[in-house]
């Protein structure tokens, strides 16, 4: 809270003078009461507008520190979202996709709010919590210490309850959170896989998690409310203004009747005391934000404690010579001391040449693929781009040289405009229409009821997945960067779209140095060279006809999808 500990220290500040004034309030009302017991005849006119002062500027005071603490929660929460954003645009790309966006937007939204929460709604707590128990045991010693200290009994009593009621709370709000997390991503995967969940088991097992979830969050709020249901409710029955008032009236009757208090005194420690202990009741309110709170601080330090990737000084940074790729000796595993997903691989992809990247499934295609924009850093060896260490560029330089092209296309929510010329926000609409028509999309986007200002949907749920991809290959054609990788970009394709597809990635690849991931090998015969890849290493390397003549596993990675495509049903026979 370090970035706005000004602002909540002057709502903290106005909160308690607030608590005062309305104190002082209390007080002048007392006050009245005893120029009336002594002169009935005359009007308390200058205690009454005492009165009508002070609580006119509590008013004030607490609204005005309301606002402050407020002011305050969204400056925190909106700097505690760039510091969060600006960290994962530092942090290897490969690791936020590790991390996972649903836990990484539980952090960016629901724990930086809970922040937001605990700042803006704790300031007036603290300040009613602990500044108005000291006024008013202080105001109480000064009318009467006798029926101070029976008053402070009274809180003490109720301290001690209220002590008894958090005992343990932490590692129960811990397992409390938890089991609610739980429940809550059994509902999402429940809804998330409806389609999967109707066509195989129709929710049995499915749903049959999330009562299991619900059942383990039933069982901890139980147990939670058994061991501190009690104490909770005592500590507020001893709290409430009733215990302090009884306490105070048969204190005050007994002196009153041995002459050692004066009436006046008495009926201003019943107005001023009788809200002592239950000004202590926000503790309890206090320590569950305290606790959400805490919960909250360890997921966003442990967000900003993912190392960054380290970057060059800016202008010592390197700028690549041309389009062209080489790795050298390059090591790579996902975990610091895992198994290694490359080994010892060294290539060289000249600039405007097309490379395929072939092999089993985990060899390691698609992993070098994310390896060129630096999505993960090599454990050894090195990437170049344009004769530049990728490791000694700007990102933004990097970046500049390589585009995409995955199998999976994403497009956000907004128009089919500006999906295309996503990176590009300059670039007009003619500009747009020639690279859609290059990628084989502008018919179809035109046919679309709004055209290109259609939006595409969630995720582009409203195209089918050979129009995403189209769109996305058009969005690549206007980014028009040198550098070009293809992670079998035409696999979930059906035969028409393939077509289509083929044609788009034919316009797109001229000129550029591209690098294919292909299991398709029918697509790149006519590649410049192949790169055979087996269990992390590049074992092979060649064009077409000579790695089918070393009848090595390219050649029988090619039989096998000769096989394949001769492959047919047919009917059994009794």
């Amino acid at each position: 809270m370090r970035p706005v500990r000004g602002r909540i220290r002057l709502a903290m500040l106005l909160a308690a003078l607030g608590a005062a004034a309305t104190l002082a309030t209390l007080a002048a009302l007392a006050w009245a009461l005893q120029q009336l017991l002594q002169h009935p005849d005359h009007w308390p006119w200058p205690a009454l507008l005492v009165a009508a002062t002070s609580t006119a500027l509590a008013f004030g005071l607490r609204l005005t520190a309301f606002n402050r603490s407020h002011y305050a929660a969204f400056a925190l929460e909106t700097q505690l979202r760039t510091r969060l954003s600006e960290h994962l645009a530092r942090i290897p790309l490969g690791r936020v996709q590790h991390q996972g966006p649903a836990a990484l937007a539980k952090v960016m939204m629901d724990d930086v709010k809970e922040m937001h929460v605990f700042v803006a709604d704790s300031t007036p707590l603290y300040a009613r919590a602990y500044v108005s128990p000291l006024l008013t045991l202080a105001l109480l010693c000064w009318l009467d210490w006798r029926l101070a200290l029976a008053a402070s009994g009274v809180l003490v009593l109720g301290l001690a309850a209220v002590s008894l009621a958090l005992l343990g709370s932490k590692e129960t709000f811990r397992r409390y959170h938890q089991a609610a997390e739980h429940v809550s991503k059994a509902v999402v995967e429940y809804v998330q896989a409806m389609p999967v969940v109707r066509t195989f088991d129709t929710g049995s097992e499915t749903f049959g998690r999330y009562q299991q979830a619900l059942q383990v969050y039933r069982d901890v709020v139980i147990q939670w409310y058994r061991a501190n249901g009690l104490p909770a409710r005592l500590s507020q029955i001893i709290l409430s203004p009733l215990p302090s008032l009884l306490v105070l009236l048969w204190l005050g009757t007994w002196l009153l009747q041995k002459q050692q208090l004066a009436i006046g005194d008495w009926l201003a420690v019943l107005l001023i005391g009788g809200g002592m202990a239950e000004s202590l009741m926000p503790v309890i309110s206090l320590k569950h934000m305290v606790a959400r709170a805490e919960v909250s601080i360890r997921r966003i330090h442990e967000v900003m404690a993912i190392t960054p990737q380290p970057l060059p000084p800016v202008d010592k940074a390197q700028h690549p010579a041309d389009g062209s790729v080489r790795f050298e000796q390059v090591d790579f595993s996902y975990e610091a001391g895992g198994p290694k997903v490359l080994q010892q691989v060294s290539f060289e992809v000249p600039a405007g040449q097309f490379t395929a990247l072939v092999g089993p499934s985990g060899a390691g295609k698609s992993t070098i693929a994310q390896l060129i924009p630096r999505f993960w850093d090599v454990d050894a060896g090195c990437i170049r781009v344009g004769g530049a260490d990728v490791r000694e560029m700007l990102p933004d330089t990097l970046l500049q040289q390589v585009a995409f092209v995955f199998q999976d296309s994403f497009l956000f929510a907004g128009s089919l405009l500006d999906n295309i010329r996503l990176g590009q926000p300059q670039a007009s609409p003619q500009e747009v229409m020639e690279a859609a028509r290059a990628a084989q999309a502008h018919d179809f986007i035109m046919a679309l009821p709004q055209g290109y200002d259609t939006p595409a949907g969630e995720r582009g749920t409203s195209l089918s997945g050979g129009q995403r991809q189209r769109v996305t290959i058009a969005r690549t054609i206007l980014q028009n960067r040198p550098i070009l990788v293809l992670d079998e970009a035409t696999a979930f394709a059906d035969p028409e779209n393939e077509a289509a597809l083929v044609l788009a990635l034919s316009h797109l690849m001229r000129g550029k140095t591209v690098l294919m991931v292909a299991h398709r090998l029918a697509t790149i015969r006519d590649a410049d060279q192949i790169l055979v890849f087996e269990q992390g290493r590049l074992v092979e390397q060649g064009r077409h006809a000579d790695l089918l003549a070393q009848a090595g596993c390219y050649a029988r990675l090619w039989q096998a999808g000769e096989r394949a495509g001769h492959w047919t049903l047919q009917r059994g026979h009794a």
